[in-house]
């Protein structure tokens, strides 16, 4: 009992379909507790919840700078369902209005929350004092440098609030006045500088006030169209709702990796949004192989995991034949792979006189739907122990 909520103890704004996009919207940044009454975690989150609020409110006092919030999510199914959440409690970051899309994964303390909240707001772009800082970059990262005449202008407010939103995908630094004037020869300008020492800079040519445009062109720099999945981040990536197309290649391959990075964004440059591009370590991924009956050795391979089965590309050398692997994803869309499993190829896929095979078995089980926390909520990919 000594749990339960007493909402009396501080100002934590409860949410519901009439105020959320309100309150969201004008706040710099919100942190919001998506809870069940019924969840005993839930339970022992909300003090906690609440002083870390009352800490960050002493430090913030503008109600508009930071809001900690509250979704009751049995009382308001379709703020929850709107959010995809699924377990309880989970702590979503908003900034200006929009989720972001790693929610809070750290301690379940006051002072962690608090902290965590204090680098939410920090300036998230570096301000370079000489020009030679940007020829060192680190170029494994990726870079995002903005030329401005002046600070206190639009075109800075709009950058810096793209960085805000991005700055865990990628570096961002900005250069002014008379320091940034070599690289302003047709006015204020953002470049990107992608990860290799000889890769070319690429130059935002769109309006620098538009904060869609800029943030569509940053994040399409900044989030690579594939992905490395790990235990770090796989339940992140579960939690975005698409299917995983997943290349399964060795560390040091990394060929595989680009010729199917290739082969992605010449065939399925369409279907993004519609499934996750993604690859993995094979040696670390032993167990979800194994779903589809593969081991390293057989690695480089390529499968979906639909969070219900998962499929094999037949065969990874016909990566490379015009149309093959848009054909795949197409099949998981259409149902054709599921139906393929249980009933053998389609009456159109076979030739006149050969018999239709009547399969009994079922597709492998997917791997990756065990990525769903554990009772202790902090507990990302299952198999991981089993390794």
């Amino acid at each position: 009992v000594s749990w339960l909520f007493n909402p009396t103890r501080s100002e934590i704004t409860s949410l519901d379909s009439g105020n959320i996009d309100d309150i969201l919207n004008n706040a710099d940044v919100a942190l919001v507790n998506f809870y069940a009454d019924w969840c005993r975690f839930s339970q022992m989150l909300h003090p906690i919840f609440e002083e870390a609020s009352n800490v960050i409110k002493e430090e913030y006092p503008d109600k508009n700078q930071v809001v900690f919030a509250r979704v009751d999510c049995d009382q308001h199914s379709d703020i929850a369902q709107r959010y995809r959440i699924s377990k309880y409690p989970t702590l979503k970051l908003f900034r200006n209005g929009m989720m972001m899309k790693r929610e809070y994964r750290g301690q379940r303390s006051v002072t962690a929350i608090a902290d965590y909240i204090r680098q939410q707001k920090s300036n998230p772009v570096r301000e370079v004092q000489d020009l030679e800082e940007i020829s060192s970059l680190d170029r494994s990262r990726r870079n995002i440098v903005g030329y401005f005449e002046q600070k206190d202008s639009d075109n800075y407010r709009t950058f810096e609030r793209v960085a805000n939103i991005l700055h865990d995908d990628c570096v961002f630094l900005s250069a002014f006045g008379a320091i940034s004037k070599a690289e302003r020869f047709s006015g204020d300008n953002v470049i990107y500088k992608p990860p290799g020492e000889n890769a070319p800079d690429m130059v935002y040519l769109g309006s620098l006030t538009n904060f869609d445009l800029i943030y569509a062109w940053t994040q399409d720099k900044c989030v690579p169209l594939v992905r490395e999945i790990t235990f770090e981040n796989g339940e992140e990536l579960t939690e975005e709702g698409l299917p995983f197309l997943i290349l399964f290649h060795m560390k040091d391959d990394l060929e595989s990796l680009e010729k199917f990075q290739q082969e992605v964004a010449r065939q399925l440059i369409s279907e993004k949004g519609t499934i996750n591009f993604l690859h993995a370590d094979c040696d670390k991924f032993r167990h979800p192989l194994l779903h589809i009956q593969k081991t390293p050795a057989d690695c480089p391979v390529i499968a979906i995991d639909s969070f219900r089965h998962m499929y094999v590309f037949p065969d990874f050398s016909d990566l490379s034949v015009p149309g093959k692997l848009k054909q795949f994803v197409l099949d998981l869309h259409s149902g054709k792979l599921h139906r393929e499993f249980h009933h053998g190829p389609d009456p159109t896929d076979v030739a006149p006189g050969q018999p239709i095979q009547d399969l009994a078995s079922s597709p492998p089980e997917s791997s990756f739907q065990k990525l769903a926390p554990s009772e202790h909520r902090y507990t990302l990919l299952r198999e991981k122990d089993e390794l």
